[in-house]
């Protein structure tokens, strides 16, 4: 475990960003897609606050999980747990399966991974002499 107060502020930066949306955005484009989208850098920067991790096994392993979550719409996990009913289960759970969202999830996490690969070269290029 080591945290970093880079990731941290990311994290709290799209965690606002993601309430905006919830709260205030009503369209067929931001809300469902760029929601999702986000979502996943969300997760992977708000792990990445806390522990040390290499940039691939934890991009997969969030892509992993949103994969697993979007999927369990389709079998109708929240139905099953009975908490249709639970306005805080439908926005984290989600209430139907798209492919959509997976492709969403995809580009977030690829984002993530080009963004990483690029940060990492910079900074290794930084410190590079002759």
């Amino acid at each position: 475990m080591k945290f970093n107060s880079k990731y941290f502020l990311i994290a709290i930066f799209l965690f606002l960003i993601e309430i905006i949306i919830a709260i205030f955005v009503k369209d067929n484009f931001v809300r469902p897609y760029v929601g999702d989208y986000l979502v996943v850098i969300l997760i992977y920067t708000t792990i990445r606050s806390i522990f040390k991790a290499n940039t691939l096994p934890l991009s997969f392993g969030v892509l992993l999980f949103a994969y697993v979550v979007e999927f369990s719409q389709y079998f109708n996990l929240i139905g099953l747990l009975h908490l249709s009913n639970d306005k805080l289960a439908q926005n984290v759970m989600g209430n139907s399966f798209a492919w959509n969202d997976m492709i969403a999830y995809t580009l977030g996490i690829i984002t993530v991974v080009l963004v990483e690969k690029i940060f990492y070269r910079k900074k290794t290029l930084k410190n590079f002499t002759l």
